[in-house]
């Protein structure tokens, strides 16, 4: 119920914020138009609809990231959450209180990006339900990144911590624009020491039926995402510390 109660407030937060809801799902959306557009008037295959949406979507929850971090980050500063530090919630109740609603942010911006890239040529297949739903462990891991971000810094901070820093991150080590063995062994090997291109290739796999690879990218994604709501929990719990 503590959960609950929380997690319904955050959605209330999020709903009272449109503009940044509007932000999320526009920008990959522009995107997708813009790369469409390049690859009609170029002779090769640089953005095939087939490999960018997975990219672009994986692309566009670097803003999930940011409204998580703002979210908490204010939170912090305000009296509200001096109220909660009083109440019997743990660290671990104000953790999933915050992640729960963005999930549903987050499978929201990933559904609308494929409807996008549908309109825009993508085949329509069963294969699509299923990209999405591989997706869904990036999800949660930009939802922990922002969690993590918003428990030590200001909103401001996390402004350019995940609006800039993370956004580039996931732009150039994701694979999403191009193919990482282009820039060279070193780049490639550091980028896929990192969860950015294996949510990406997760994504390309399950869309084009290529489901047998797929647990390699998952694991890697998924234990990013654990390491980092554990990490998340454990610096809040400190701050809560600090800040009571």
């Amino acid at each position: 119920m503590k959960i609950r109660s929380f997690a319904i407030r955050n959605t209330k937060e999020i709903i009272r914020d449109p503009i940044t809801i509007a932000f999320g799902l526009g920008f990959p959306t522009i995107m997708l138009l813009l790369l469409t557009l390049i690859q009609s008037n170029v002779p090769v295959e640089l953005f095939v609809i087939d490999k960018l949406t997975p990219g672009v979507a994986v692309f566009g929850l670097s803003f999930i990231s940011l409204f998580s971090g703002v979210v908490i980050a204010k939170d912090r500063t305000t009296s509200f959450m001096l109220r909660l530090f009083t109440s019997p919630m743990t660290a671990k109740d104000f953790i999933l209180g915050y992640t729960l609603p963005l999930l549903p942010l987050s499978l929201l911006q990933i559904t609308f990006c494929f409807l996008i890239s549908i309109m825009l040529g993508l085949e329509v297949t069963t294969r699509i339900l299923m990209s999405i739903i591989v997706l869904m462990p990036a999800a949660l891991l930009y939802i922990a990144i922002g969690l993590l971000c918003g428990s030590v810094f200001t909103d401001k901070q996390v402004g350019g911590i995940c609006g800039a820093l993370l956004t580039n991150l996931a732009a150039w080590l994701s694979g999403t624009w191009f193919d990482l063995s282009l820039v060279g062994k070193t780049f490639s090997t550091i980028a896929n020491m990192l969860p950015f291109s294996h949510a990406v290739s997760a994504g390309r796999l399950a869309l084009a039926g290529q489901y047998s690879g797929l647990v390699t990218d998952l694991v890697w994604v998924s234990s990013y995402a654990i390491a980092m709501l554990i990490l998340a929990a454990i610096v809040f719990t400190k701050k809560m510390h600090s800040d009571a």
